[in-house]
């Protein structure tokens, strides 16, 4: 196990190294600007976050975080956010990841389906900073560590990142939490069994 976890943190660290040394420097927000007469909507403070360090840090000082918590340390990603970063993490709720199918919950944290979850939990995370500053008042895409990008619109309030409302934003020592009320996409599909091969006609 202690094997299996030491690959996924090395796998996770090259994954976002080789995004950021594929990609050239993308804005770290949206670009589409507001209407001048519209004032941007703030993204409040997260009211169940409170800046504790780094992304790792605040997430397990909050009893709100505790299933994405695990899910960062059984994918092997805990010690990627620990480093200096600048990362942004978009942060399902429990009550979000609750939301969840208890059987897709289930097999999500299954040991044994530790990349499918770092699958999952990697589109959640940019690799750069998106302060509120930034995002407040516009809409647009941003890439994620998964290659994909991820849809914000702060053109309004609550903000969104895709379909999921943002509740507020933390700033800590690595970066920005955005606390969001829905788990982003779907989950990873586990490879589908083989077909049987059709049987030889009889002679």
């Amino acid at each position: 196990m202690l094997m299996k976890s030491l690959l996924l943190t090395v796998a996770a660290v090259a994954l976002v190294s080789g995004v950021a040394a594929a990609q050239t420097p993308a804005p770290a927000a949206p670009v589409a600007a507001p209407a001048a007469a519209d004032a941007p909507k703030p993204i409040p403070p997260a009211a169940n976050l409170t800046p504790s360090g780094d992304i790792v840090d605040t997430l397990k000082a909050s009893a709100q975080f505790s299933i994405l918590s695990k899910a960062l340390d059984g994918s092997g990603l805990a010690p990627l956010l620990k480093r200096p970063g600048p990362f942004t993490l978009i942060a399902p709720t429990d009550a979000a990841f609750n939301a969840l199918p208890p059987a897709q919950l289930a097999d999500l944290l299954n040991p044994d389906h530790a990349a499918q979850l770092q699958a999952l939990l990697i589109y959640h995370l940019i690799n750069t900073a998106v302060p509120p500053s930034k995002i407040e008042g516009t809409k647009g895409a941003v890439q994620t560590v998964a290659r994909k990008d991820v849809q914000i619109d702060a053109s309004a309030a609550p903000a969104k990142f895709n379909d999921a409302n943002v509740e507020g934003v933390a700033t800590v020592s690595n970066g920005f939490i955005y606390v969001v009320d829905k788990v982003l996409g779907d989950t990873p599909a586990a490879p589908a069994a083989p077909a049987a091969a059709p049987a030889a006609p009889g002679h």
